[in-house]
């Protein structure tokens, strides 16, 4: 991306510990992991081992993508949580608002993704060598300008919501990636991962986790 990353400033809200987990709200414009350079160092899995020295990866979230995110504060746990999210038994929810009116109110995208090399980190549907990806979706309102809508993805595929929605004609809004023309009129992309269950690494206990949508 060739603008320059600066990254939010201030305290990440935490939304849940315990001897296993830490869920945190991601704010919109931090990486999650480190990108490659002195210059993309700061993210969040960084700034969260200054307070919890043993946070581990699980999954991630788009720089521009706020939301529920959770790491694994031991190796068993991390493990398991891994195996959750491959085994495709963690369910998320996720809000945007995208260009346009989205009809049917609800309805399923079936279109698998490839990366597209030349213009790397994009992805791109491909029926020929993707990996299958699908991304259920639920309208909240629409209007002709745009529509505020839930996204369910069955699978975890790189920009898997940005590239559906832009597939359905309705590109997320402030995405600088499939919806530039958006993105001076918008503060932010306007995708926020609202909310995760997944099942506690150690009692097997369903959880779910919550952040509310800051747009």
């Amino acid at each position: 991306m060739s603008d320059a990353y600066n990254p939010p400033k201030g305290d990440i809200p935490v939304l849940h510990e315990d001897s296993d987990l830490l869920v945190v709200d991601k704010p919109a414009g931090l990486l999650s992991v480190p990108g490659k350079g002195e210059d993309l160092a700061d993210c969040l899995l960084t700034r969260l081992e200054q307070a919890f020295p043993t946070a581990r990866l699980v999954h991630r979230l788009d720089r521009d993508t706020s939301g529920v995110m959770i790491f694994a504060l031991t190796a068993h746990a991390q493990k398991q949580l891994g195996q959750q999210f491959e085994a495709r038994k963690v369910k998320k929810t996720y809000l945007a608002r995208v260009a346009g009116r989205l009809e049917p109110k609800t309805g399923t995208v079936d279109l698998p993704l490839i990366v597209d090399w030349p213009n790397r980190p994009r992805q791109m549907v491909c029926h020929e060598t993707g990996k299958p990806s699908i991304t259920d979706w639920k309208v909240v309102r629409s209007s002709d300008e745009e529509t505020r809508v839930r996204l369910f993805p069955q699978t975890g595929r790189s920009h898997q919501l940005r590239v559906h929605m832009l597939a359905l004609g309705h590109p997320i809004l402030g995405d600088p990636f499939y919806a530039p023309e958006t993105a001076a009129h918008y503060p932010r992309m306007m995708l926020h991962a609202e909310e995760l269950r997944v099942n506690h690494p150690e009692n097997g206990r369903g959880m779910r986790f919550r952040a509310k949508p800051p747009f």
